[in-house]
């Protein structure tokens, strides 16, 4: 399982700095707290679906899965 958090953590931290943005203007777009946004990068938190439907869409991913690539 620790394996599945560090993919999504690498994956969440590569979109959000391609996007440009700081954990905290991602947790502003998304409406989520900037806590949240820190503890999915350091693998201390597993994302529910909704909440990778979300970063995914404030992100503007073409697909939630994006965020999920790598995890087998």
């Amino acid at each position: 399982m620790e394996a599945v958090r560090t993919q999504f953590a690498a994956n969440l931290r590569g979109h959000r700095d391609r996007a440009g943005l700081s954990q905290e203007a991602l947790a502003d777009i998304c409406d989520l707290h900037r806590t949240e946004i820190s503890l999915l990068e350091r693998c201390k938190r597993s994302p529910r679906l909704e909440t990778i439907v979300i970063l995914a869409r404030g992100l503007e991913l073409s697909s939630p899965a994006e965020l999920l690539d790598g995890i087998v």
